[in-house]
């Protein structure tokens, strides 16, 4: 086995050495409060993706002990999400009646495939390439995901049984168009177990709100004869004890869960992974997101053999491990296994659980799900992200959930290309601020530059993407600033060039010279410079004339100006020009600009002189 398959998926994990006694004990009791939290939260979570509440514990007790044995995370915890959860039931419930053996089969298959599909992934590593999309994909496609749970829901609320399927609006209609079997008593139940919730949480998030918002139900489903009133109660559970299974699919049916098979595998990395990193940045641990996937990959394909459907990691569970003192992996361990002894405990009690109380739970998730405050960000803050957003959640409320994934990324990739098509090139001019000299924007800042010698900045990538748009700006500025013969360019960042961009440079650099002037580049990595050395860009372009940084060009291109210019020249943009000779008794201006970073009048400067025909194009200039 190559040695990268060793370090994926061999034993021991490098966080075996942190184990101690003392972790141990801290890990178990974070592990014994998860348990308590995820009991009723697996029976919820199954109910969402259309399955017997036994699978959603079988989940909560098989995923997290493998994704947290090969995984990365030392205090993420996995297992069933409301997400997949959603995907799962609006994918399967279109092929067949949810909480039938055909439904479970189908569960089972698309988890195994799911898995596989994760395992690919990190194995080819594609961590940094999924952890690059767009996190407005992931609030888009939750809002859309919770509204599909609540709708699903509202029959069980209002004590109404209507046929599942359908979208949002559908289901919503079909609970309005049976409005007349509405239960009150139904209502009440599942109000209390929601009202339960939210008054704990408020109190502390460490209270098991979960476990006493079903023991609300319980208890007042039997002061209230729910099950005399004709209220729907939970089955027994038929094991506790997940068993090895091999779902029966036909390889016509597997064709068919494909594209749900990525969709679950897609949202259950992104969740995992952006999970994962965060809790590692706060901890200050390191983190590899291949390794992760992989943790992700095997916890899926075992659990689909074992009775337990798609999972990921869990923010509530994971952020409660941490807050509970958790040092390692080991609490999720301790968590599935505290599970399994509860379970012995409750399993008697689980056909007294009205559905109007998991309703009104499963509805609180539902809420909880939507993510207002990240929604307003990115209203107010990008427009490419709220168009991401917003085709995101349409389309999951339009179509069919797991569509809005596919759409989502697509527009994600497409913002992207269209970013890196059209990087930020910016004429430049130094200004001096407490003592130093800096680099800001011409139009933004409303500063006069040297007549020979302009400076241009562009930020981002120079391929055949963004030639285009790179040579429109250039041609854009020669129009604002005419008559500069000399050019220095800088690439700012790491600055990526490929062929077309070197063709780009080429053009400018025998422009440049063309009108009697020269061309300088700035570039500060060496991989840059080997990369252009190879396109052949240096059998133009003087090796004198590539610098590491703006100060050694602005020297070489001072020296290149006309004297007689700069006997002329009242602005005196650069630090260099006193080397040069100046009008007679002409202070040399400082460059200090009218607005600061945010545009506001910038305290201690004093505004640069301008000429009239600079005043002219001002009025002429977009912002910048």
């Amino acid at each position: 086995m190559p040695q990268s398959f060793k370090s994926l998926f061999g034993m021991p994990r490098p966080w075996f050495a942190a184990v101690t006694p003392d972790t141990m004990r801290a890990d178990a009791m974070a592990g014994l409060t998860n348990a308590a939290i995820v009991l009723p939260q697996g029976v919820a979570f199954a109910v969402i993706a259309g399955l017997p509440p036994e699978y959603g514990l079988f989940t909560a007790m098989i995923t997290p002990v493998i994704a947290a044995l090969w995984g990365m995370s030392m205090v993420m915890v996995s297992g069933p999400t409301t997400a997949i959860s959603a995907v799962m039931f609006a994918s399967l419930s279109q092929l067949t009646p949810p909480d039938t053996p055909v439904y479970i089969h189908f569960a089972l298959t698309l988890t195994i495939m799911a898995g596989l599909f994760q395992l690919l992934a990190g194995i080819f590593r594609l961590g940094g390439v999924i952890s690059f999309i767009s996190h407005s994909v992931m609030v888009g496609f939750t809002a859309a995901a919770a509204l599909l749970i609540g709708a699903s829901q509202l029959g069980g609320v209002l004590g109404i049984a209507v046929e599942s399927g359908g979208g949002v609006v559908e289901r919503v209609l079909r609970v309005i168009d049976h409005r007349d079997a509405f239960q009150p008593l139904a209502l009440t139940i599942a109000g209390l177990s929601f009202g339960t919730i939210v008054v704990t949480q408020r109190i502390s998030r460490r209270i098991p709100s979960y476990v006493l918002a079903l023991v609300v139900g319980i208890a007042a489903g039997e002061a209230l004869g729910a099950r005399d009133a004709g209220i729907a109660m939970f089955e027994p559970l038929p094991s506790i004890i997940p068993s090895l299974s091999v779902p029966q699919v036909t390889l016509s049916q597997i064709t068919e869960l494909m594209p749900a098979a990525v969709s679950i595998a897609f949202i259950g990395l992104l969740e995992a992974i952006s999970i994962g990193r965060s809790f590692a940045m706060r901890r200050h641990e390191a983190y590899n997101a291949n390794q992760e996937i992989i943790g992700q990959g095997l916890s899926n394909t075992v659990a689909g053999f074992f009775q337990a459907y798609a999972g990921s990691g869990s923010f509530t569970r994971s952020a409660l491990n941490a807050e509970s003192g958790a040092r390692t992996p080991m609490s999720a361990v301790f968590a599935a296994v505290f599970l399994l002894l509860m379970l012995f405990v409750a399993a008697p009690f689980v056909d007294m659980i009205p559905k109007p109380a998991m309703a009104g739970i499963i509805l609180y998730v539902a809420w909880r799900l939507i993510s207002f405050e990240e929604i307003r960000h990115i209203l107010r803050g990008s427009s490419s992200e709220t168009l991401i957003l917003c085709l995101t959640f349409m389309t999951g409320i339009l179509t069919e959930l797991e569509n809005a994934i596919f759409v989502g990324v697509l527009t994600s990739l497409i913002v992207f290309l269209h970013r890196s098509a059209h990087p930020h090139v910016a004429a430049i001019a130094p200004i001096i601020h407490n003592g130093r000299r800096i680099m800001r924007g011409v139009l933004f800042h409303d500063l006069e530059q040297c007549p020979e010698i302009m400076m241009l900045r562009i930020e981002g990538p120079v391929f055949f993407g963004s030639v285009e748009h790179v040579e429109q700006e250039f041609r854009r500025f020669d129009g604002l600033f005419p008559g500069h013969r000399i050019k220095v360019l800088v690439l700012k960042g790491q600055g990526k060039v490929d062929f077309a961009g070197v063709d780009l440079l080429v053009e400018e650099i025998t422009k440049a010279r063309g009108q009697g002037g020269d061309f300088h580049l700035v570039i500060a990595y060496k991989e840059t410079v080997t990369a252009l050395e190879r396109m052949r860009l240096f059998d133009v372009l003087d090796h004198s004339n590539l610098h590491p940084n703006k100060a050694e060009a602005l020297a070489a291109a001072v020296d290149q100006v006309d004297p007689a210019v700069c006997a002329r020249c009242q602005i005196r943009a650069f630090v260099e020009c006193g080397t040069r000779p100046a009008p007679d008794g002409h202070t040399p201006d400082h460059r200090t600009p009218v607005k600061d970073a945010l545009g506001r009048p910038a305290p201690g400067f004093a505004p640069a002189k301008r000429s009239g025909v600079a005043n002219r194009l001002r009025k002429k200039r977009p912002p910048q």
